[in-house]
């Protein structure tokens, strides 16, 4: 059986007490409630930074299970039992795409769920229930020495810029969360160890503007923006740390035969490394300003300016390989049979993990794709091992919460 090495714990010996086989049997023989939970969460849409129509429905869930639960004023949902210290179950609320109608969320012949945040965050928000029940429904180990925290937040998608995630961190709940374990997806086969940077920047040109005809040879922001973006596009990204970029939005002007008076698009940084993403915002600004004193120097009228905004930061951060939270679930994934591997990825535990808290993210379970895009789906099969995943991991943190323990 699957041991662990920092606290001497046999994995197949924790599996095996009363209390926890029970627990872990629920997921098995719930699984109808669960996909039928799971559909519901769903339907209920909760776009970025328009998540309170979920949020609520997510609190009066909490409350009906006998959770202890609030929204906060970032709209976190929060739901605890007793007091601190705590292990913090999060999962974030907000999709990038929202269903229009119910309609938009379906369940396909060969068994799949189909439709926007199925799978991001659907599975995860899912798992996030399923333990909520599951801890009050089934006997609890005695030997615990934390208590259990749920969060469904706000804010992890796109520009929400983990806005929920770092409210929750500055509030002083967060001196008595001991770990973090975020659901972020569906897959088993990965574990977020190492969090992906990101910095995000709207560039936007303006000038007079005119007639096409009539006016030409004042300086045209579109023109200098494309010139920006082709001068930033052609940096060289070689070797490590691994790096990104991408102008993702472009949009300006008003018709075909006029000379816009702005012109703006939006680029998304990435790296492994804050080293890199500094290196690199030095480069965007390098090809800003270049692309305006080359419009300028061709326009015989009115000219351009320029501004760069930042429009979101994500810090790079890695766990250290040798913390007890990754010895955990590595311990209990070799026990479960599941097979993954360590993955960098941008998630909302950028910022516990930037702060020296431990935290991994993992799937709540089942198989999903198409995520981001409206052929989104998820397979339900095989949830029920990523949910005792989950279980068997918090325990592992909760016996483990005393001071000094849980990587800290």
């Amino acid at each position: 059986m699957a041991g662990n090495a920092a606290t001497g714990i046999d994995i197949g010996e924790l599996a095996g007490e009363r209390e926890v086989r029970e627990c872990l049997q629920w997921f098995t023989r719930e699984k109808q409630w669960i996909n039928e939970t799971h559909l519901q969460l769903c339907r209920v849409p909760a776009p970025t930074f328009l998540e309170h129509e979920r949020a609520a429905w997510f609190m009066e869930r909490f409350r009906a299970l006998g959770w202890d639960a609030s929204i906060d004023r970032a709209g976190n949902v929060i739901a605890s039992q007793g007091s601190g210290p705590y292990i913090a179950l999060t999962a974030h609320l907000d999709t990038v795409l929202a269903p229009r109608n119910k309609d938009d969320v379906t369940v396909e012949a060969d068994g799949r769920f189909c439709g926007p945040g199925v799978s991001d965050n659907g599975a995860g928000l899912a798992a996030l229930l399923a333990v909520a029940r599951a801890w009050k429904n089934c006997p609890r180990p005695a030997d615990l020495s934390a208590n259990l925290l749920l969060v469904a937040n706000v804010g992890e998608e796109g520009e929400g810029n983990l806005l929920g995630m770092r409210h929750l961190a500055k509030q002083p709940l967060a001196r008595k969360i001991q770990a973090f374990l975020v659901l972020d997806g569906a897959n088993t086969d990965y574990i977020t160890s190492r969090a992906l940077g990101s910095r995000r920047f709207e560039i936007a040109f303006t000038g007079p503007g005119g007639h096409s005809w009539s006016d030409y040879g004042v300086g045209n922001p579109l023109h200098a923006l494309c010139r920006a973006v082709a001068l930033f596009s052609e940096t060289r990204i070689d070797g490590t740390p691994k790096s990104a970029v991408n102008v993702g939005l472009i949009e300006g002007g008003s018709s075909v035969n006029a000379i816009p008076q702005m012109a703006r698009a939006k680029v998304d940084i990435r790296s492994e490394t804050n080293e890199k993403m500094d290196e690199l915002v030095d480069l965007l600004g390098v090809a800003v300003d270049r692309a305006r004193e080359l419009e300028n120097q061709r326009a015989t009228g009115g000219k351009v300016a320029a501004k760069l905004k930042e429009i979101g930061s994500r810090p790079a951060a890695a766990l250290p390989e040798n913390a007890p939270i990754l010895q955990y679930v590595r311990a209990v994934d070799a026990h479960l049979g599941i097979r993954s591997h360590l993955d960098c990825s941008s998630t909302d535990a950028n910022i516990p993990m930037s702060l020296g808290i431990p935290v991994i993210a993992i799937g709540g379970g089942g198989v999903g794709g198409g995520v981001h895009t409206t052929q989104e789906w998820y397979r339900p099969e095989g949830r029920d091992l990523g949910l005792k995943r989950i279980l068997l991991t918090l325990l592992l943190l909760m016996r483990d919460s005393g001071p000094g323990g849980s990587g800290k």
